[in-house]
């Protein structure tokens, strides 16, 4: 890959290029998925392929191939060039990048087991047990299960010196159990919706789901959902359960810190943010029971938003974005950094694949978990009269990220500190900051879990990428619920 990246990099600077970059990535994933007991998608593939990203005359140019012989790359980079001088004919300004070390460094995700030395047969006789497991419960009308591999191994080389391998896993499985009655659907999703539960992690993450010993329970309740209570419309004390507290982190916190959004850079995907440049660190976020960071590392934990270097050379870092309430970060690469003042990026810059070029992504957004101890369970009985709140099936937010609407697969009231009805259709709405600054409790470390999202959009062509988001439950004081189905 070195001499790769030589004939790249000689071509981008005989040419007149003031900073280069290449990078070369090896993409091999697996998708499985069975639906009522047939296979749905069983698909092996790999891709690679390589790109160059040059600044000339103050702007940028890319372009990418999947040639990898030395005429080809020369002439990829060529076109880049070409891209970029034409692109400075009506910048607005030069383009200018923070100042950053270049590093030749080595990294992998931990891993147990690889992924790809399990079978095919062998996954999908997995998810046919649990599929049969979902459809042995009367009134469970359809079973969709799956489960996804990959590993992404990539090259980065810079004009300032950098060379960075890195190889990165990722596993996620999860199903969803559908129960159909008259013109009514009610589904319940393990371990989470839209997708269930991916990590940076191997074949282990597999075993520690569960996936066949949750089958049951989860099909009986997408059937009790039918003859559950409708949820109440009204002002309630609420309590999200993990996987929606990441949702809603993702939403409502996660796209509105995306400086290329708060700059205008970024609309066509998901509109821009509130979060204007004179709001850092004076608007109040949240409660002070709210920190947020944006942390890449791996000491995180093993998040899809989780690396060694973004795809600029910047390292994994931990970015503090709500410290006690107070809104304090964003997320930057090292163009946005510079135009904000910042003195170095967050190293948030990453591309979908090769022939992608790299845009500001979310890494591990999460809220911190509490400091004393605070089981769920505890957290209910502490609640005279509230909803709880359990694994997203819709979410609806303005092009602002400021007001929003999430409904949830089940709902539970809570009176007098005890779980009471099973509730159907639950829903909740809210403007972001009054939200966040009704937070009164989270629940502890034991209680938190790191989420990942596999197919979070953004961008135009859209990129597709996994984001992080760790949470613990907590509670929200006298939030809008039912306005969805009232």
């Amino acid at each position: 890959m070195k001499d790769l990246s030589s004939w790249a990099l000689n071509t981008a600077s005989q040419r007149g290029a003031t900073y280069a970059d290449v990078r070369v990535v090896n993409d091999r994933s697996r998708g499985l998925a069975t639906k009522n007991g047939k296979i749905g998608n069983a698909s092996d593939s790999q891709s690679l392929g390589m790109s160059v990203r040059v600044l000339v005359n103050g702007a940028w140019g890319f372009a990418s191939s999947a040639d990898m012989g030395r005429s080809a790359v020369e002439a990829t980079a060529a076109r880049a060039i070409d891209i970029a001088k034409a692109s400075a004919q009506v910048k607005q300004s030069d383009v200018k990048l923070v100042p950053e070390k270049a590093v030749k460094a080595e990294w992998t995700t931990p891993y147990k087991i690889d992924p790809f030395s399990t079978s095919i047969e062998q996954n999908l006789a997995l998810l046919q047990k649990v599929d049969a497991e979902l459809r042995s419960v009367k009134g469970v009308t359809l079973a969709e299960t799956n489960m996804n591999f990959r590993r992404e191994e990539q090259w980065f080389f810079s004009s300032e010196g950098a060379e960075i391998h890195q190889t990165k896993y990722v596993t996620g499985a999860g199903y969803v159990a559908y129960a159909f009655a008259g013109s009514e659907i009610q589904k319940r999703s393990y371990p989470n919706s839209f997708g269930g539960q991916w990590q940076n992690k191997g074949y282990e993450l597999i075993d520690e789901l569960k996936l066949v010993e949750n089958a049951r329970r989860l099909g009986e309740e997408a059937v009790a959902l039918h003859s559950a209570d409708q949820c109440p419309a009204g002002v309630f004390d609420i309590i999200l359960e993990s996987s929606q507290l990441g949702l809603q982190i993702h939403e409502s916190v996660g796209h509105p810190i995306e400086l290329d959004r708060v700059l205008g850079m970024e609309a066509n995907f998901a509109g821009t943010s509130f979060l204007t440049l004179e709001k850092l660190r004076i608007l109040k976020y949240g409660s002070e029971l709210v920190n947020v960071v944006a942390d890449a590392r791996e000491e995180h934990g093993p998040g899809l938003g989780t690396f060694a270097f973004d795809d600029e050379g910047v390292p994994a870092q931990c970015t503090p974005i709500i410290t006690n309430g107070l809104f304090t970060g964003y997320l930057s690469s090292r163009e946005t950094a510079s135009l904000i003042g910042l003195q170095r990026s967050g190293g948030t810059l990453r591309a979908e694949g090769w022939n992608r070029l790299p845009i500001i992504r979310m890494t591990n957004i999460s809220i911190l978990p509490g400091e004393k101890p605070l089981t769920l369970e505890q957290l209910i009985s502490s609640t005279d009269h509230g909803i709880l709140f359990q694994t997203n099936r819709s979410w609806s937010i303005d092009d602002k990220r400021y007001n929003f609407q999430f409904g949830t697969e089940i709902g539970w009231e809570i009176k007098k500190g005890k779980r009471a009805r099973m509730l159907k259709n639950p829903s909740y709405s809210g403007i972001t900051t009054e939200f966040w600054n009704s937070m009164d409790a989270i629940c502890s470390r034991d209680q938190w879990t790191l989420w990942g999202t596999p197919n979070c959009g953004k961008g135009q062509p859209q990129q597709v990428m996994g984001t992080g988001h760790g949470a613990s439950p907590a509670r929200f004081r006298k939030v809008k619920v039912g306005a969805a189905y009232s």
